[in-house]
């Protein structure tokens, strides 16, 4: 039988420790999230539902995006035991310089809409943690604007072609004449996917005041605050544009852009040139033969073609095809450093985050994106060191299988 007594007072006295409550909601909410899906939770009640589904969706049935996250769960990793890992080192060379950690932040369109500190927040964030920032052509944020904001930084310029090509080009040589070190073409938007989720919420730039979304912003008077008491938005490519993002994106984009000009756009840039949007092991090849530095394989975020190939899945081939001569870069579906880790050990140079980097931003503005980096990198590091390695170089493909979900029929 159990005996029992009363507590002794010097018993209970480290037991009634408590700890100092953070009066600071910001920093109370970011501390609390201890994922990127808990900054996601936490980005979807602060932010009305217009901009956080742009964030969100994808296109069609959003099948690719679903398939893409999935395959980096069926995954199996193969740790090695006995390693000495009291120490790891997250950062290598990425064309030609040195990062922190083995991802940057991806190029993401008409971003103050998530926040209103926007790509500020991302590359002041993305420079704090030594992370490449890529400013999108849709972006809210001049090119000059980012690098007086991040002088110090390692900023990427993410170029599409539009059908008004003396602009495109001259997008480009603002970029160079800045300093950005990287030039990041986009070739998977001949036109515009088709995202419901935005048709369906009527999202435009700017935003539409509609009994819907005044209804939808009553509990979130702090985003509409901030959006109707800061600078107005300003685009790094147009200076104004007065309806949907799909009549927009296909008022804008050119679907004759052909290898071609991908040479002719090569010999204007000065810096190293990444092609994003690879989805095809024979793009690579020929993108490789081109003379590229690095091919991005993506599939859009899956907000372009519905049931693309899922980027991670074509990541060992393309990597054994080109690898040795071209950076293999990796983008779509990533929600965690083990996910970046997994890339990394099958042959990707880099990754890129983009709803990620978003979730943070909607959550916290700079701080917000701060934390989803320190989650990131802290998951990595100790992914790292739970496979026992103590360096990026030291991972390979043996440490990782890719489940098979979806085989082909023969």
């Amino acid at each position: 039988m159990v005996q029992r007594r009363f507590p002794r007072p010097s018993e209970l006295a480290p037991l009634m420790k408590f700890k100092t409550p953070e009066l600071d909601g910001k920093k109370r909410r970011l501390q609390s999230a201890l994922t990127i899906h808990d900054l996601r939770a936490i980005a979807q009640r602060r932010t009305p539902k217009a901009p956080f589904d742009y964030t969100e969706g994808a296109a069609e049935g959003e099948i690719s995006l679903g398939r893409a996250r999935q395959a980096f769960e069926d995954i199996e990793f193969h740790p090695a035991i006995l390693r000495d890992v009291s120490r790891v080192d997250t950062g290598w060379e990425v064309l030609g310089e040195s990062v922190e950690l083995p991802f940057g932040i991806a190029p993401t369109g008409f971003t103050r809409m998530m926040h209103t500190e926007g790509e500020i927040a991302g590359a002041t964030a993305a420079a704090a943690a030594g992370i490449p920032f890529a400013l999108s052509t849709m972006g809210t944020t001049s090119i000059e604007g980012v690098r007086d904001a991040a002088p110090t930084g390692r900023n990427w310029f993410q170029l599409y072609m539009w059908k008004d090509r003396e602009k495109s080009m001259q997008l480009v040589e603002r970029a160079a004449a800045a300093g950005f070190d990287t030039l990041l073409v986009t070739v998977d938007v001949p036109v515009a996917g088709a995202r419901l989720r935005d048709k369906r919420n009527g999202f435009s730039i700017p935003p539409a005041l509609t009994v819907g979304t005044i209804a939808n912003a009553i509990p979130r008077p702090w985003w509409w605050w901030d959006f109707l008491t800061t600078e107005p938005l300003a685009f790094a490519s147009l200076s104004s544009w007065d309806g949907t993002v799909a009549e927009l994106l296909d008022f804008m984009f050119d679907p004759t852009v052909t290898y071609e000009d991908l040479a002719w756009i090569k010999e204007q840039w000065p810096g190293k040139l990444v092609v994003k949007g690879v989805q095809t092991v024979a793009d690579a090849k020929r993108l490789a033969d081109l003379g590229v530095d690095g091919i991005t394989l993506s599939n859009h975020g899956g907000r372009q073609l519905d049931r693309a190939p899922i980027p991670f899945h074509l990541l060992p081939e393309v990597v054994r095809e080109v690898g040795r001569d071209t950076e293999v870069h990796l983008d779509t579906g990533i929600m965690s450093g083990a996910d970046i880790v997994a890339s990394i050990a099958l042959g990707a140079r880099f990754t890129l985050i983009g709803r990620a980097y978003l979730y943070g931003l909607m959550a916290g503005g700079r701080e917000g994106v701060d934390r989803a980096i320190q989650i990131l990198g802290d998951q990595v590091a100790r992914t790292m060191r739970l496979l026992g390695v103590s360096s990026l170089d030291e991972l390979e493909p043996g440490h990782v299988t890719q489940l098979q979900r979806l085989v082909p029929r023969g």
